[in-house]
């Protein structure tokens, strides 16, 4: 049966209560999505897997297309059960080559359930289609939206989401010498509306760079302030460099901050950039690095501090922390190891001030230090044992993921676990 009222979770696709967790999986006919089903502790052990051969999903499974390697959830037909909508950034169409695709996987009792395409408003060879997804009540009129990135450009898709199909007003935030990377979507300014950020690289005569744009949520959307992430002199240099990113509170003043990871800044030595939140928009900026006080460790050249980032309260003080990968941090004598920061959040926002550092080395924390285990590749806070803490979940590049808990006091090791990968690579934020 269908439910009658919009989904809890976005990401709850089978409408049981419980958030669902969604995983690309690498396949030699074009990749795709494997969803365990959530229960009150987690992850369970009912899985389903969806691709471009399953039925009632548009395209073909081909190789390379990877169908499923961006995803993001909303409940886009306000039907009781959350929806998936995935990229497949190197999908060739009408003979574009890579002009990439994104597909609406539809939620039901049973699970996802055939898919619908996303109208591609760019298309052309390398476009690449959903480079990245986020979603949102960008107008406020109580409907989930889609923003994507496609051509280097942001589009953000209004109107109806329907199996049938999508339609509506689509807007595009672009402008000369910008090229858009990535997305975060969230409440920076206190209304009822999703605000977005797009994030992108800045390249000039004199230089590249990447700078982060602030667009208001809104019936049409205002282009706001940017802010400087990174920079080099010259115009030649990598692609994609400034990150990604998550809005939260850390100072609990009821607009959200908007904290970037950048981990290239520096010759990869990596740092958080937080644009803190006001009535007007974003504000005030701080930047956080392992050389700020309180922050364990030096910057050193590709520690790659800032590479991943999760928010959540760990000790239930109603502040929002925030968890900081820094995959290639050495440990001893030992590379690209990786390590983990979780500062904490207060009335004067983030600071390093009681932050704590986690690596394999740690006691308590399972696992040996490894050369290239990358611990820290991605960090999740997320309270799955029900006691109103946000846990710590972390996972190496190719290892198993570690679950620490949280306390009144802060993360704590005692009763540590391995965790399924899934929990982590799973999790749409």
């Amino acid at each position: 049966p269908v439910a009658a009222a919009a989904a809890a979770y976005g990401d709850d696709f089978n409408g049981d209560g419980h958030r669902d967790y969604a995983e690309y999986t690498y396949q030699p006919d074009g990749g795709g999505v494997v969803i365990t089903f959530g229960t009150a502790s987690g992850p369970g052990t009912e899985t389903q897997t969806v691709t471009q051969a399953s039925a009632g999903v548009p395209g073909a499974a081909e190789a390379d297309d990877g169908f499923g390697e961006h995803r993001a959830a909303a409940d886009f037909n306000a039907d009781g059960y959350g929806d998936l909508a995935v990229s497949a950034v190197h999908e060739d169409v009408d003979g574009n080559e890579s002009q990439g695709a994104v597909t609406v996987l539809w939620g039901s009792a049973s699970g996802l359930s055939g898919g619908t395409t996303v109208p591609n408003k760019a298309p052309g060879s390398w476009g690449g289609m959903g480079q990245d997804l986020a979603t949102g009540d960008f107008d406020g009129d109580g409907r989930q939206e889609l923003a994507v990135i496609n051509a280097n450009q942001a589009f953000v898709h209004r109107g109806t989401f329907a199996k049938s199909g999508i339609t509506g007003t689509v807007d595009t935030l672009d402008r000369t010498t910008f090229e858009a990377t990535a997305l975060i979507a969230g409440k920076v300014d206190g209304d009822a509306r999703t605000d977005l950020v797009v994030i992108g690289d800045v390249v000039t005569d004199t230089l590249i760079a990447s700078d982060a744009w602030y667009f208001k949520g809104g019936a049409t959307f205002t282009a706001g302030k940017t802010l400087r992430l990174e920079s080099i002199s010259g115009n030649s240099g990598e692609a994609d460099r400034g990150g990604d990113g998550l809005i939260a509170d850390f100072d609990k003043d009821g607009y959200g901050d908007i904290a970037i990871g950048t981990e290239l800044y520096d010759d990869y030595r990596g740092r958080v950039s937080v644009w803190s939140g006001s009535s007007t928009g974003p504000s005030t900026s701080a930047r956080i690095t392992q050389s700020t006080s309180g922050i364990a460790g030096t910057p050193e050249s590709w520690d790659c501090f800032g590479a991943s980032l999760s928010a959540g309260d760990v000790n239930g003080d109603g502040y929002q922390d925030l968890a900081v990968g820094a995959r290639a941090e050495a440990i001893g004598t030992v590379e690209y190891a990786g390590a983990v920061h979780v500062l904490y959040g207060g009335s004067g926002g983030l600071t390093g001030t009681g932050s704590q550092f986690f690596d394999r080395d740690t006691a308590g924390v399972p696992g040996a230090v490894e050369y290239g285990d990358a611990f820290g590749h991605r960090v999740l806070l997320r309270d799955v044992t029900g006691d109103g803490l946000a846990d710590l979940h972390v996972a190496g590049a190719a290892s198993a993921g570690v679950r620490l808990l949280g306390s009144a006091s802060g993360v704590t090791t005692t009763s540590a676990t391995d965790v399924s990968e899934t929990v982590l690579h799973g999790t749409v934020q």
